[in-house]
């Protein structure tokens, strides 16, 4: 029911369906606990709307409404998928889990256009749906089991997309009020607070409202009891990773690139591996064949273990290649610094001046502890 940028997906994995545009969609082994708990409080609501249905085919409706609320999700997350790889941000996969579902996008959105395009793609998608199986229920009668399916379907996408669109963290209206937010400041950190806030807001809503249904001894408020406080838990523990992968976005203030950036030494790339690590003394190297093209910088956990083995051999097979995404510019805004190292699959940076010539290598370490050690407020 929400998406999630670089920086703050989770590692888990789960069962793979299919795959969309090449995007693995999974399906977490915790979904069926969650389907299972529907089951069991949505079976006896059954017999409201079908008086003369038996326990059997109460729990084999309610397993259906299970599935439908699933396929809901799942709808509504290839929504943020397909916006997402429209505008060029890749997905890393898109999984299923409990009561809800994750769009991870890869990329973070580097405008708040972006952001707001990605977020509001779900809901449209839940609205049009519930829309469809709207003008359905106009159309057959309002009695047996197919009515009451489509009115299942019909309420899942309604109640996916009204609940996504409240504005808190991390829900898609929570993405929407930070890219507002951001939009109007110009700091993307700045939304990401405001929308944290909102988060804690909708969860403090989620516990009074079930609450309040066991005070009026609601038909329903076991039911509401259980999905409002799993999804309350779900909504302050996002919004409190979206504040901590911000922060570890932010650049420190007061700190400066000159401060991380380690010198650099060209040496030859056929150098002995063992005397490369030696003139390295801590600096960055870059290894540049006779033709003076650079073969890469000299990883030095690789050399380190080539150098046990073959002393002698060439220092360019202990080389990482220097990529586009891996070269840094010294005038690049902190913060766009940040994004890149934490996106690129790299432990060290090349940084290069207005020129472009080498000026010092960026490890990822020595950023990552200077964030740690100056957090962004």
């Amino acid at each position: 029911m929400t998406t999630s940028w670089a920086g703050s997906a989770g590692r888990d994995g789960g069962l793979l369906l299919f795959r969309f545009g090449g995007v693995p969609v999974l399906l977490s082994p915790s979904w069926w606990l969650g389907s299972l708990a529907i089951v069991v409080l949505w079976a006896p609501l059954v017999r409201r709307f079908l008086p003369d249905a038996g326990p059997p085919a109460s729990l084999m409706l309610a397993a259906a409404f299970a599935v439908l609320l699933g396929a809901s999700v799942l709808a509504h997350e290839l929504g943020h998928c397909v916006a997402a790889l429209r505008l060029g941000l890749p997905v890393r996969r898109v999984r299923l889990f409990l009561l809800g579902g994750l769009s991870e996008i890869a990329r973070t959105p580097r405008r708040p256009g972006q952001e707001s395009l990605v977020a509001v793609a779900g809901p449209v998608v839940s609205v049009l749906l519930a829309g469809l199986c709207g003008v359905l229920l106009l159309i057959i009668p309002a009695e047996g089991a197919i009515w009451l399916l489509i009115l299942q379907c019909a309420f899942a996408n309604a109640v996916v997309a009204l609940f996504n669109l409240l504005p808190g963290l991390p829900l898609d209206g929570g993405r929407m009020l930070r890219a507002g937010v951001w939009a109007v400041s110009g700091r993307r950190g700045t939304g990401t607070r405001a929308a944290v806030v909102g988060g804690w807001l909708v969860a403090g809503a989620l516990v009074l409202w079930a609450l309040w249904g066991l005070a009026t001894e609601s038909p329903d408020r076991w039911l509401r009891l259980g999905v409002c406080l799993i999804t309350a838990w779900f909504v302050v523990e996002g919004a409190a990773g979206e504040l901590a992968a911000e922060q570890r976005r932010m650049w420190p203030p007061g700190l400066r690139l000159a401060d991380l950036v380690s010198p650099i030494l060209q040496l030859p790339a056929e150098s002995p591996v063992a005397s490369a690590l030696t003139a390295a003394a801590g600096r960055g190297v870059v290894l540049v064949r006779a033709d003076g093209v650079a073969a890469g910088l000299l990883d030095r956990v690789a050399a380190e273990r080539l150098a046990e083995r073959s002393p002698m051999a060439p220092a360019e097979h202990a080389a990482e290649p220097i990529r586009p995404e891996s070269v840094l510019l010294e005038s690049e805004p902190g913060e766009d610094i940040v994004e890149r190292v934490l996106e690129t699959a790299a432990w060290q940076f090349l940084v290069v001046d207005q020129d472009g010539r080498p000026s010092g290598v960026l490890r990822r370490e020595d950023l990552r502890a200077a964030i740690e050690a100056h957090p962004a407020t």
